[in-house]
Parts: structure tokens; sequence; C-alpha cells
């Protein structure tokens, strides 16, 4: 292709330099063009899936010149090509992709096409579930401000920067955009919404998906900009996205543009539209298509002639003509590479020695208090918040005791760190963890509360689909050091169906999460600081029973007690039968090798501490010299985690088994509010002794 100087003259028009111009058509009809050549290579069998950005081309590259590769952050959605080619992905690496390469730079074959991530770029590794990407967008706008005026090791921010997150119209119905909008716009962050209305969500049209138009839909929100225009209208795309953009460098405040734009595919290689759009509306988007219309009005205005147009074409073509075989001759992943990059556990040797009973002894609730003071004073990078975790607001901070959670864990945090580093967040548990997810892709180390176990459910998008897959997603490019802490449990007399729950299993069959469940104080703080020590993201399980219960109380170790993760710990040594147990049973399951002492029977007793992931040797070498395993736990009987500590026995200790692997745990049912019902569904120290006294007699 001819230099750009002999292609255009240096003149202007509608306030745009012709160069400009020229090179943004380029950009243009190169993502086009390697929309179409994806197309062809899907219908050859050479790709597995397509997805197209077609109709959108003038909207994202137009506001590519507001944004800043490198120094803004990015959180784009599938059908933003044309943004991530102007900001310089190469289409050879977008290609990659689509063939499912080794070399895809975004995630080496791990994901579907046109999930893009370039860390060089701060394009974040993208995940298909729409919407959920709002939140960890707000996090990392929120992340941008607190790093911006600190020094804080692994950590960058860039003056005026701001944090771009697009979505389709369909995926504004979602939750999670909702709520982000609501911490967006309460502090004020420099966040550009860009949401591309082609008037479906698959086959649903529009007016299916609201009452009105997003843009009328947002517009009651205080503090945010909102502008619905012709996004098919490249320069109406660049001067509305200019000033908003501004707006939130500035800022002011988010912005959310409402962009009408085409889609004249379908919605993807494995969709045909003919089946629910007429002919008149497909035409229609085609008419409307933006390329065309920018290249028909710099031709008529004589910014570039048509035989220049039709060169730059060529040149494209071939250019991606040529990206193309590149790409296919490209290796694939080595099979046995897909369990690479699922998690990064911290080397941490065992503690030295028991650390004893060297001071006061403390509850296991003023032990997580002081851990999480102990930390926050050690990295400025951590981070508390969730529901009731601050003290006060801080115009009355003096004049009362303070909250510090409904358990009072987090007691006193906001009054030595700060509201920057102790704060509270709405009522909504994905609005929690989404932040932190996206707070921690910036190298903060967030911990997020979610007060009751039970209430966890809103956030398991943003824990399962953004948090849990990033290693892996990214081939270890992106990680998510996020420490999650929840309190779990019954054996409260009172607490009833809504704050009493288990189920811990449910997030043990996440690849990419550490779940950790302590059952005393010491533990409690030694694998605490084990969880902040990870790359990747931990929920850590707190029994509300223990917070104040006697036996579960130590001393405070020393700041070098830090716990392995994956070990657990023989509480109790035996020789005729093993009961392998966490959280609130192990204490149930001493009192019953108490008993079962008394009768000749010795039972060895192992808390896991750790669920995944959990000590399978620790549980091996115990089957081993005890031939008998007995497995109790809280949670639910059916698909408990019971049932994985068991199967793992069937597979590898078989041999070393003499009777059946027993379970106790509770029926499949909820926890109860009267508290005779509550005992009778709990599993008990009795329930575990019967159990195991059955066991023996095998």
């Amino acid at each position: 292709m001819p230099e750009r100087a002999d292609l255009v003259d240096a003149g202007t028009y509608r306030g745009v330099a012709h160069r400009e111009l020229v090179d943004d058509l380029r950009t243009m009809l190169l993502a086009r063009a390697v929309d179409e050549r994806q197309m062809t290579l899907h219908k050859q069998g050479r790709v597995h899936f397509q997805i197209a950005g077609a109709g959108h081309e003038a909207l994202l590259v137009a506001l590519a010149r507001s944004l800043r590769a490198g120094v803004d952050w990015f959180f784009p959605y599938y059908r933003d090509v044309a943004l991530v080619l102007a900001l310089g992905v190469e289409p050879r690496q977008v290609i990659l992709q689509s063939v499912g390469s080794a070399l895809d730079k975004s995630s080496g074959g791990r994901q579907m096409p046109a999930h893009w991530g370039d860390k060089d770029l701060h394009i974040v590794s993208q995940t298909s579930p729409t919407g959920s990407q709002c939140l960890p967008a707000v996090g990392c706008a929120e992340a941008g401000r607190y790093i911006a005026p600190r020094r804080l090791a692994g950590t960058s921010a860039s003056p005026g920067e701001v944090t771009y997150v697009s979505l389709g119209d369909g995926a504004t119905s979602e939750g999670e955009f909702w709520e982000s909008l609501n911490t967006a716009c309460r502090l004020l962050l420099p966040l550009v919404y860009l949401v591309a209305d082609n008037g479906y969500a698959i086959s649903v049209p529009a007016v299916d998906q609201s009452p009105a138009p997003v843009a009328q839909l947002v517009s009651g929100f205080p503090g945010i900009e909102v502008a619905t225009f012709d996004g098919c209208d490249y320069f109406a795309a660049r001067a509305i996205g200019a000033r908003l953009v501004a707006r939130a460098r500035s800022g002011a405040g988010p912005v959310l543009l409402h962009a009408l734009v085409s889609r004249p595919d379908s919605h993807s290689s494995s969709d045909v539209q003919a089946k629910y759009r007429s002919a008149a509306q497909i035409a229609d988007d085609a008419a409307r298509d933006p390329v065309r219309r920018l290249e028909g009005e710099l031709v008529a205005a004589g910014v570039v002639s048509e035989a220049v147009v039709a060169q730059m074409k060529a040149d494209v073509h071939a250019s991606v003509a040529a990206a193309a075989a590149s790409a296919l001759e490209a290796p694939l992943p080595d099979p046995g590479s897909a369990v690479d990059h699922v998690l990064s556990l911290p080397e941490i040797p065992d503690p030295p020695g028991d650390p004893g009973q060297v001071g006061e002894t403390i509850h296991f609730g003023e032990t997580i208090r002081r851990t999480l003071h102990e930390v926050m004073a050690a990295d400025e990078r951590v981070r508390v918040f969730g529901e009731d975790v601050a003290d006060a607001h801080e115009s009355i901070l003096e004049e009362v005791a303070g909250m510090g959670g409904v358990f009072g864990t987090t007691e006193g945090l906001q009054r030595a760190f700060g509201v920057d580093r102790c704060f509270n967040t709405p009522l909504a548990e994905a609005n929690i963890v989404g932040r932190a997810v996206g707070q921690a892709l910036r190298g903060l180390r967030p911990s997020a509360e979610i007060q009751f176990f039970d209430y966890i459910w809103p956030a398991m998008q943003q824990i399962r689909s953004e948090a849990a897959t990033a290693r892996w997603r990214s081939q270890g490019v992106f990680t998510v050091p996020l420490v999650i802490r929840a309190a779990i449990g019954g054996y409260l007399s009172g607490a009833g169906p809504w704050h009493s729950q288990s189920g811990e299993s449910i997030f043990t069959h996440i690849p990419g999460l550490v779940v950790l469940f302590p059952s005393r104080a010491r533990d409690a703080a030694g694998l605490l600081r084990a969880a902040f020590r990870c790359e990747d993201p931990v929920l850590f399980l707190e029994h509300k029973h223990l917070f104040r219960q006697r036996y579960a109380m130590d001393a405070f170790p020393s700041a070098d007690y830090v716990l392995p993760i994956g070990k657990a710990a023989t509480v109790r040594p035996g020789t005729d039968l093993t009961i392998v147990t966490w959280g609130a049973m192990v204490h149930r399951s001493l009192l019953a090798a108490e008993t079962l002492a008394e009768e000749g029977i010795s039972s060895e007793v192992i808390d896991l501490r750790s669920l995944a992931p959990f000590d399978k040797e620790a549980v091996a070498e115990s089957v081993r010299r005890t031939s008998r395993l007995l497995v109790a736990h809280e949670d639910t009987v059916t698909s408990g985690f019971g049932a994985e500590v068991a199967a793992f026995a069937a597979d590898e200790c078989f041999a070393d088994l003499d009777a059946p692997v027993r379970r106790v745990a509770a029926p499949d049912t909820w926890v109860p509010y009267e508290p005779a019902l509550e005992r009778a569904m709990l599993p008990q120290a009795a329930d575990v002794a019967e159990a195991a006294r059955r066991l023996a007699k095998y």
C-alpha cells in the first residue's frame, strides 16, 4: 500500500484530519474483512465458531480515537473486533483465536473467538456471561482511583484514566448492569459504558426486553451523562464519544453511550436470523452499513478517491488472507495443557511447631478481626468491604461505638485504616464480589465479606465465571488475588433456614477456587494469612457457631504461623477407625471419639481445614493404619463434600479398607427455626459416635 501521505492531503473534513479519516476507514475495512474471512473459514470447517462485529465498525473505530490503549482499561464484549483492532490487536491474533491456536494471545485456544484479552493493551480477559463484566469494570475504576496517589507493589494507575465497558442492549436486562450503575454513579467513577443497540438479543427484539430504551431507563441515575445517537454515523460517534469520554476523564462521573447500530449478519455461526427477522428488516440493516456510509461520504467529499479506496480494500483483503494463512499454520495447543493454569498455590512451609498457649486465649471471631488488622497493617493493597463491615458513617464516627460487622469481625478496621480501606457496600452480593474481582485484576488484595453464606448465591456468577476462571482463561496472564469471607453454618438455635445453611461442596466443584474452612481460632489465623498470599480467589468460610465457643479459643499465634493450603491436621490420633471432618463438626467428632474411647474404640480424627484442595495423603495415610473411614459433615448428605472424600477413598484406598466408607451428615432438608427441630436435623456428637460404633463392628 502506498504511504499515507501519498493517498490524501493534509486537510480536514467536518473537523477531522483527512489522514485520520482514511486511517479509520482502513481499520473499518480491516474489521469487516476479518469477519468475512472467519465466516469463510467456518464454512470450510477450519474454525469452529464465528461471531461478527459487522454494523459496529464506525462506532468502535470512532470511539477508539478518544481512548488510550495501555492507559485506559477495557472490558469489551464479543462485537468489539473493530475496537480491539483500533487499539492495536493484529488481525492474525484475532484469527489465531478463531482457529484455537496455542499462539492465541488471548487464551491459547481455551476461549471461543471474540473473547479478547491483552494485558499490555489493558484489555481484560473477557468472559461470556452477558453483563457480568460491568461489576469488575466498576472495581477496576475504583482501583485506579485508589492506586493513583499511592505507591503499591505490583500496581499502576495513569492520570485521567477511564475504564471502558461495552455490552449489547439485551445485556442491560441483567441485574449486574444495574448494580454497577448504582456504584458508578454513587462514587462518580470514570467509567465509560457503551451500549451497542442493534435491536436484538439473538432473536429477542428490544421491545420484548424492556419498557423503554436503555438511555431513558438510565437517565434517572444522578451523576451520569447519557447520549443516544446513530452508531452507524462515524462523525456522530466520534464527536459524542470525544465529549463524553472527556467528561469521564475529568472526574465528573460515569457516562453512557447508547449507540443505535445495525446487525446485518446472524447473531453467530450457530444462528439463522431469517427464522425470526423478515427480509425487509434484514435489508434495512444492510442499507445502514456504516462502512459503505463512511466510504461513500469520504469519496463524495473528495477526501479520498475511489481508486485509493479500491487499493485499500485490495491491500486489506491481502493482509487478512496472509494473516489467516499464517494462523492456520500455527501450532494447536498440547491436549495435556488443558489442565495448566487452573490454580497456583503459594509455597508455604509447615509453621514452626505448635504455637501453644502463649498469652491470653481469644475467641475465633476476635482472631479473625486481629488477623485482618494484621494483614491490613502490613499491606496497603488489602481493602475490606461488604455489608455492615464499617464502624459508622464518618460524620458520626466519633459519637458512636461502631458496628464492625454483624459478628464484630471487622470492628475498628475503619477507625484504624480509614474509609478507603474498610467500607460498606450496597446490599448486593454480586456487587460486592464483582467489584472485588475488578480491584484484584489491578493488583489490589480485596477482602470481600458476604455477611451470611445463605445469601452468597447472587454472587455466584462473579465467583465462578469472573474470578475462578481468570487464570485459566488467560493462560496465567490475569489473576484474581481475592479473599471472600463468608459466615456459614448452623447450631445457632433460632437462626432458621435463611441464616444457618451450609453448602460448601457447591464451591469445591469450581476449578480455580480455593475453599478453606477452619475449626479453631489459631487455624483461622494461619489459614487467613495464607489466603492473602494466594494469587487466586479464596472462599474463606467462618462458622458462625464457632465465633464465641470456648472450645475453639486459642492464643493469637505469632505472625510466622501461616498454614499451608491443602494440609489437614490430625487432631486426635487413633488406631481403629478414621473420622474425617471439618468446621463445627470437628468438635462434635472429638466428643464422639471420647465416648468411643470409653468403649475401647480408638478413633483418629482428621480436621481437613482446607476443602479445595484437600489433603488426600493425610486421609490415605490414616486409612492405611485404621482400615475404616467415617466422614462427618454438617451439610446435607446428598452431594455433600463427604461424598468426594468417600469417592477418593473408594478409588485410592480400597485395598486398605476393611469396611464400607460411611457418612454422617444432615438429611436432605433445610435447617429449621425451632431449636428442637434444628437439633434433630443437624448431626450431633451422638450421631457420629453411633455411626463409628457400627463401622467399628463391621
